[in-house]
């Protein structure tokens, strides 16, 4: 059996993102049968790793609205034929990406691509970052003659794949990596990807629940392929435009949206609770009369408003349990991405956007 996909990080986003896109769509060639890694030592998450590879698979559940039908039907995601952990598991690791892999997916969380103390160390450890791991797997690879791969990270990182491209090359220049190996690393292809859904719930051991809406995109280049189609999955010529959608209107809406349920006392549990009551009311005028006037700044502004109208039916899908909580997780660095840096691109002042602006001023 050869898994040509091998996916870092466990999460439930990539159980029902990537993972169930895999399943359900039309493989280009060999089956894209996958081997995920578990890249820390978290015991926590074995029971979650074992899960996945059972052989009955695991459940995703679509639950929600969609062209004003409902949805509600499962998956049962049957790809995932070998679980390894980083640590335990290195020597399989390090030959099944010799010798086996084609794609290399990941999602390794908003700080998985931060640099760490450990990433100088010459040999492979768990505690260095996801890139530094890369780098390692990458030139055993070269040393056993592999060819170039395509990376795929998922990452929340504007053009996530320039920024991996960029930590790995860093890396190799800091371990002192010789000029063929350098040369090996560019020949990779580095994918610049944006991914969006909603997986609100997850279920054990492994599994989770997620709305219809779901978007892989990818930015083109050549020599671009990839394992299969599906309609998620989008390849397109420049990601900046729904990167600027996605991260200003639907990340921007959950991140105020927390903001106000701050404010407010905490008295709600889900985004679809608070949708239908005045922190709803209080949403929308910022997002009419400051987002919305942000991206007509830009020449967005009917794309804007089209997105918009989708985002909010997404926010108040009745079937999903979106935590509020869940969301205000690492709130002040979201604030800055999804707010301050809408508020330099748009240009807008302080006179214009005055709410958006109070609330940058708390991720400061």
């Amino acid at each position: 059996m050869r898994t040509p996909i091998i996916q870092f990080g466990t999460s439930r986003f990539l159980q029902a993102h990537a993972l169930s896109f895999l399943q359900t769509g039309r493989p280009l060639g060999e089956a894209p049968h996958v081997t995920v890694v578990q890249t820390t030592d978290d015991p926590a998450r074995r029971n979650r790793l074992e899960a996945l590879a059972a052989p009955q698979g695991y459940r995703v559940e679509i639950k929600g609205i969609e062209g004003g039908e409902t949805v509600d039907r499962a998956e049962q995601v049957q790809v995932v034929k070998r679980r390894l952990a980083f640590s335990a598991d290195y020597a399989a690791l390090e030959r099944i990406v010799a010798t086996e892999a084609r794609w290399i997916v990941s999602n390794t969380a908003d700080r998985g691509f931060d640099p760490q103390p450990a990433d100088s160390l010459p040999r492979p450890d768990p505690a260095q970052s996801y890139p530094a791991k890369l780098y390692h797997l990458l030139a055993a690879r070269h040393l056993a003659g592999g060819g170039a791969l395509t990376i795929l990270p998922t990452e929340l990182v504007a053009r996530n794949g320039d920024v991996l491209r960029a930590r790995v090359m860093d890396i190799a220049r800091e371990q002192g990596a010789d000029a063929s190996l350098v040369d090996a690393l560019s020949q990779h292809l580095w994918v610049n990807s944006l991914v969006d859904r909603i997986v609100s719930q997850e279920l054990q051991p492994a599994g989770a629940v997620a709305e219809p809406y779901a978007l892989w995109a990818i930015e083109d280049q050549p020599g671009l392929s990839m394992p299969e189609t599906h309609p998620a999955i989008q390849i397109m010529p420049d990601l900046e435009p729904i990167q600027r959608l996605k991260l200003h209107v639907l990340n921007l809406g959950h991140t105020t949206l927390v903001d106000l349920w701050q404010q407010a006392g905490k008295r709600e549990t889900y985004v679809r609770e608070a949708m239908s009551g005045p922190l709803a009311g209080e949403l929308l005028a910022i997002y009419q009369a400051e987002v919305l006037a942000g991206f007509a700044a830009r020449g967005m502004g009917d794309q804007a408003r089209d997105y918009l109208a989708v985002t909010l039916d997404r926010f108040a899908n009745p079937f999903l349990d979106h935590r509020l909580s869940d969301i205000e997780g690492n709130h002040a660095s979201k604030i800055s991405h999804r707010v301050t840096d809408f508020l330099g691109w748009s240009g807008l002042t302080p006179d214009q956007a005055p709410r958006l602006h109070a609330l940058s001023a708390k991720g400061a």
